[in-house]
């Protein structure tokens, strides 16, 4: 586990930032990530002449080992939890919490306190 999570860290550091074609031409598409040319005539989809020769296409090649694909960097796998009764069915040995955007300080505060207790691995603890 731990060399596929070293693995796909080193194929990250080196996949490259897919852009949106001509997502320089438009303000609106500038920072939106990639989408698929589906365009009848799109040079870009039909792989066709200098069009796409310079640009690297997202593909198949570019995903992480299957094993480790949608994990923590920890190794964990990541479960969003809004209260402490979630916390009872989280195996501490392969998953770890992180409590959502919109639980109050109160809340986040026992949560923190009972996974503590329960010895689980919390993401995004308060910054105190």
């Amino acid at each position: 586990m731990d060399r596929l999570l070293r693995l796909r860290r080193r194929l990250k550091a080196r996949k490259p930032e897919f852009r949106r074609y001509e997502s320089h031409k438009k303000l609106r598409l500038r920072d939106k990530g990639w989408r698929r040319p589906r365009g009848r005539h799109s040079k870009l989809r039909q792989r066709y002449g200098g069009k796409w020769s310079g640009r690297i296409l997202v593909n198949i090649g570019f995903g992480s080992p299957k094993a480790v694909r949608g994990l923590h960097p920890s190794g964990k796998e990541d479960v969003l939890v809004y209260n402490p009764q979630q916390l009872e069915g989280i195996d501490p040995t392969r998953q770890a919490v992180r409590i959502a955007a919109s639980v109050g300080m109160k809340k986040r505060l026992m949560i923190e306190e009972k996974a503590k207790e329960m010895g689980i691995v919390i993401l995004n603890p308060t910054q105190r």
